[in-house]
């Protein structure tokens, strides 16, 4: 990717990133490399990547599918399990055809049942997630961690070492790395990026599979902004917002829109896709690579853990770090978890940092687009206030 393109051009080839990369998977799986199709951040994507596999995000973020899932599925059911079971039923989406093997996890009862139905016209493994962020549920996922390794080792006649695992562990380091010094651009006031143009690259370099050269343009990227900020090249002064709950990518970026064209600017995303993906590390200190990896993974402040401390650590830290306005929380229709911790989320963030909080239940649908413009207008007219 040329950075001498003007900046919008270069945020908008990162948007274009996944239809890109269809043609891109025919390729890599024509050249022998497997496929490892998965769903969640808490996959530990090193152990599949130690083995030379290319790994793919399948949470599909479309309505375009959800009928077809319907036949099979509830349609009182989470859009996003929908959509990406409908994805994968149809055969509509690349990565779905040409993964060798589909890795789910336990995060919610829903995905839960719907791999059992994908699992009938495709290779499943399930990695059981413990539901606390304790020792005990340390050590559980770091056995789940050498399970996986070892049906990867089967399925595929390769021996995996900790040698090649420590080599991915600190690739993936240093992409996080690089999205997380990306990101932290909008703790400047005014902001040097629209939130949207900044989460088409959080969400476009994960359906990079060169990871080396994905890094170099992430930091030419950040120089580059850096200095068209020190020219004066940036936004206005606006009110800024925090987004966070359930993925907001896709159909559910129509909120992300409301707030910007209504005259405000996402700067910080604490959930999946945000800050919960590139937050922290991989210890590479650590002697034993499959504890240091599960330790990391677990340490995701995911609504689907009880209780759930980190995801209040890690929303504090946000909202002193990129001082939002307010906070908007996105909410998929009957994703249970993140609809439960809600009321938390808006005690927490108006009992300690009094500021304004606003909860959007939605999916991937545009027949709510007006109301919540409507809703968005308002908050943004009061803020200005």
């Amino acid at each position: 990717m040329e950075l001498k393109k003007d900046l919008p051009l270069v945020f908008e080839e990162f948007n274009e990133q996944r239809k890109k990369s269809f043609l891109r998977i025919k390729e890599i799986k024509d050249q022998g490399t497997p496929v490892i199709g998965v769903f969640c951040t808490y996959f530990p994507q090193e152990i599949a990547m130690a083995m030379g596999a290319c790994v793919v995000g399948l949470c599909s973020t479309s309505d375009e599918t959800v009928a077809d899932a319907e036949k099979d599925l509830p349609k009182n059911l989470c859009p996003l399990i929908k959509s990406s079971y409908g994805f994968a039923k149809t055969d509509k989406c690349p990565f779905f055809y040409f993964s060798d093997l589909v890795v789910g996890e336990t995060t919610c009862d829903g995905k839960k049942k719907m791999y059992e139905h994908l699992a009938e016209f495709k290779p499943v493994h399930v990695m059981e997630l413990p539901n606390r962020q304790s020792e005990n549920g340390y050590k559980m996922y770091r056995d789940e961690i050498i399970r996986f390794k070892e049906v990867l080792e089967e399925q595929f006649e390769v021996v995996i070492t900790e040698d090649q695992i420590r080599k991915a562990i600190h690739q993936r380091n240093e992409e996080r790395l690089a999205l997380k010094s990306l990101y932290e651009l909008m703790q400047m006031d005014p902001v040097p990026m629209k939130g949207e143009q900044l989460y088409s690259v959080l969400f476009g370099s994960t359906f990079r599979f060169d990871k080396e050269q994905v890094v170099k343009e992430i930091y030419a990227l950040i120089d580059r902004i850096k200095k068209e900020y020190a020219e004066g090249k940036h936004l206005e002064k606006m009110p800024r917002i925090l987004i966070t709950g359930s993925p907001s990518s896709g159909g559910a970026m129509k909120v992300v829109r409301a707030i910007e064209d209504n005259g405000a600017v996402v700067v910080a995303y604490e959930n999946c896709g945000g800050s919960k993906s590139c937050d922290e590390n991989v210890d590479e200190n650590n002697p034993d690579v499959y504890d240091a990896l599960a330790h990391r993974y677990l340490n995701i402040g995911c609504a689907c853990m009880s209780p759930n401390p980190r995801r209040l650590n890690l929303m504090g830290r946000l909202i002193e770090e990129y001082k939002p306005d307010a906070v908007v929380e996105i909410v998929l229709q009957s994703c249970h978890p993140y609809s439960v911790e809600s009321g938390k989320i808006e005690k927490f963030v108006q009992d300690n940092y009094d500021l304004p909080y606003m909860k959007i239940e939605t999916d991937y649908s545009t027949t709510d687009v007006g109301q919540i413009n409507t809703r968005i207008a308002a908050l943004i007219e009061m803020l200005k206030n």
